[in-house]
């Protein structure tokens, strides 16, 4: 028997009729993304505020800041723009606030990522929505069938009919136009002009705030006093943190070898936002690829403070990134945000490092706890420097760097043999790099770096340093840290490059007694001997747990 299939080929009409459903999908598509991502907000933290992100087709970025001080707008480089509207901060005068601005503006990029981020959140989201609305007029014209439609159509080129078509019509004109244009409501018309005629002929702006406009009603002399004042925190600022970074990328450094990874470590920037794009320089010069930040990001773990999160991570965009937070850091809030940045957070547990090394760190406990026993009570620092030890110790892998806020909550580590490394900042001057031999005869090293925001107590913030700022490079081989460079910026502008420090590893010593022992494999496993020698690439040794 021949058996013999034929394949129906849909027909013109068929194919007609797809397109047609297809493009009616695609313009309710269009049309639905665009007037939901129109109507759409976000509040995210900008300039130190909690900021409501509304999209526009205006093509331009316009700051409202209030009552107090002039609105601005820059071009935004394309159709589209957004309207940014400055809720509520932390700030305890108004000249204090607008000089954190003018900070804030001599490094913008990381606040530019988060307004261009909460944009491409919401124009996802209206996309998604919009694709579904779409699908309605289509799903709707399948469901009702062609003799159905056919009725429908009849009962429509009817008088009642056509009453109710144009009713239809008439409550989505009365339903979506308020909708989009209720956020002008109550604003009446204002004028431009520009920051240089705001300010006045005796101000010359820098050639960067050309097309930067202002609203002018309802200004004030001191408005325009105020905003003077800004412009000179955010030039001399520039000018200041800019030949710094000039100076850094010139710097000569030790450079790498080819089977060597370098890391930058950067600690208590305390908000100092300027000394990113500097510190970013000083890495680029050495070659790193890497960044460990060992806290005190913040002066208080604030949500207005995320512009300093925004900033460093924008600055060493393209490295590994690695990082704890200190003391300062309060609260959960600075943890957070950064591992939504991608950072990674080694809380009480091992990340991967530098060439292959393994890197256990934990945020400091004096302000968000300490891993699982931070619901425990009555615990002393000295009860958590023998925790991080006992965890520390216990790991399957030796750990090559230990990354803590304070370089004290890795001593008993230390002493106990089971890190080649210990790094942490909290003090704001250098210590180190130490070494300390461990009850099992490894070798160990211990360093503090000084303060990359160079803070005096918790505050950095400022035109220039208010003390000298230091970063730390260090050199991993063969997956472990081999050397350690200090680069320091001085209050003057000028630079100290200090020696290049080797960390070297020592055999441990031979236990006398195990040299008595013979070599020679017995049935119940390997050489007695060789079980007693532990190796520096290896785990500690059981008995140098307690």
């Amino acid at each position: 028997m021949q058996w013999s299939m034929s394949i129906r080929r849909p027909g013109r009409a068929q194919v007609r009729h797809a397109v047609v459903l297809g493009v009616v999908w695609l313009l309710v598509t269009a049309g639905a993304s665009l007037a939901i991502f129109l109507g759409s907000s976000r509040t995210v933290v900008v300039a130190s505020h909690e900021t409501t992100v509304r999209p526009t087709l205006t093509g331009q970025i316009e700051l409202h800041t209030g009552p107090l001080l002039p609105d601005l707008r820059v071009p935004s480089g394309s159709t589209f723009g957004a309207d940014l509207t400055l809720g509520k901060t932390q700030s305890r005068t108004l000249d204090e606030l607008v000089r954190r601005y003018a900070f804030i503006a001599t490094q913008p990029e990381g606040q530019i990522a988060r307004v261009r981020a909460a944009g491409i959140d919401m124009a996802v989201d209206a996309l998604l929505l919009g694709a579904l609305v779409g699908a309605v007029p289509v799903a709707m014209w399948l469901l009702l069938g062609a003799a159905r439609r056919q009725e429908l159509l009849a009962d429509a080129r009817r008088p009642v009919g056509l009453v109710g078509v144009g009713a239809l019509l008439v409550a989505l004109v009365v339903g979506t136009v308020p909708w989009l244009t209720s956020r002008g409501a109550g604003q009446p018309d204002r004028e431009w002009s520009s920051l240089q005629e705001y300010v006045g002929d005796d101000i010359t702006l820098p050639q960067e705030l050309d097309s930067v406009q202002v609203r002018t009603d309802l200004t004030s002399d001191g408005s325009q006093r105020l905003l003077a004042s800004a412009i000179s925190t955010y030039r001399s600022s520039k000018t200041w943190y800019a030949a710094a970074e000039a100076a850094a990328s010139e710097l000569e450094l030790r450079t790498p070898e080819p089977d060597e990874t370098v890391a930058i470590l950067v600690s208590d920037r305390h908000d100092n936002i300027g000394m990113d794009p500097v510190a970013r320089a000083i890495a680029d010069a050495a070659g790193a690829t890497w960044v460990f930040d060992a806290g005190d990001d913040t002066s208080a773990g604030e949500q207005w403070e995320a512009f300093s999160l925004d900033s460093l991570d924008a600055a060493f965009d393209g490295y590994d990134k690695v990082a704890v937070t200190g003391n300062h850091d309060h609260g959960s809030f600075v943890g957070d945000h950064l591992g939504d940045l991608g950072w990674a957070r080694p809380e009480a547990s091992t990340v991967d490092g530098p060439g292959g090394s393994v890197v256990w760190g934990i945020d400091d406990p004096r302000s968000s706890g300490l891993g699982n026993w931070r619901d425990e009570p009555g615990l002393s620092f000295a009860d958590t420097v023998t925790l991080v030890a006992d965890e520390v110790c216990a790991e399957d892998q030796r750990v090559n760097t230990l990354l803590v806020h304070d370089a004290a909550l890795g001593s008993e580590a230390l002493r106990r043999g089971c890190a080649d490394l210990v790094i942490g900042g909290h003090l704001h001057v250098q210590v180190g790099p130490t070494n300390e031999v461990g009850d099992n005869g490894l070798d160990g090293w211990r360093y503090t770096t000084g303060t990359t925001g160079g803070a005096a107590y918790a505050l950095a913030v400022g035109s220039k340093l208010r003390r000298q700022a230091e970063v730390s490079l260090i050199t991993y081989r063969d997956g472990r840290p081999v050397g350690i460079q200090p680069v320091v910026l001085r209050t003057d502008g000028r630079f100290e490059v200090r020696d290049y420090v080797p960390l070297t590893y020592a055999e441990p010593p031979a236990d006398p007694e195990a040299d008595q022992v013979s070599d020679a494999p017995t049935p119940d496993g390997p050489a007695s001997g060789d079980a007693a020698r532990p190796t520096p690439s290896g785990p500690a040794p059981a008995t140098s747990r307690p």
